[in-house]
């Protein structure tokens, strides 16, 4: 079992109800520490943030996984919300999410690994990250 993202305040990584998995907004952090800051500029290539996005979306799938007991796997991504902090102009926050969602697919398969999503562009996000993510992930036997 890996470590839990270390959380940046009064909450949990990740929280189970039955056989849901709900985590926190993950951004991209390793071992604690920013591997990105700054908001994406109106003109930014969303390819500029792929790294980001795998992060913050790893680290979330650690938080999952950590809620998981001995013969269970997350069978299914149910939904994703990716938030962006954009400058004004900037509408591209789906490519930047696709990353995440790609690295899901490759983890778990498209059927799997993709579900619903939101891409949303915010003025801030905790510690000047450029993104958050956060899923619902269901819980099978493996």
């Amino acid at each position: 079992m890996a470590k839990d993202p270390i959380p940046q305040g009064m909450y949990k990584p990740a929280v189970r109800f039955g056989d849901v998995i709900f985590t926190a907004g993950m951004t991209p952090r390793r071992d604690g520490v920013p591997i990105a800051t700054g908001k994406v500029g109106a003109l930014s290539d969303p390819e500029d943030f792929r790294e980001a996005a795998v992060q913050a979306v790893k680290n979330a799938l650690t938080a999952a996984e950590n809620c998981l007991k001995e013969g269970e796997k997350i069978v299914q991504i149910l939904s994703m919300t990716v938030f962006v902090a954009a400058d004004p102009g900037f509408t591209k926050q789906p490519k930047i999410a696709d990353h995440a969602s790609a690295y899901l697919a490759e983890r778990f398969g498209p059927a799997a690994g993709i579900g619903a999503r939101a891409a949303v562009g915010v003025a801030s996000l905790p510690g000047d990250a450029p993104l958050e993510i956060q899923f619902i992930a269901g819980v099978g036997k493996e």
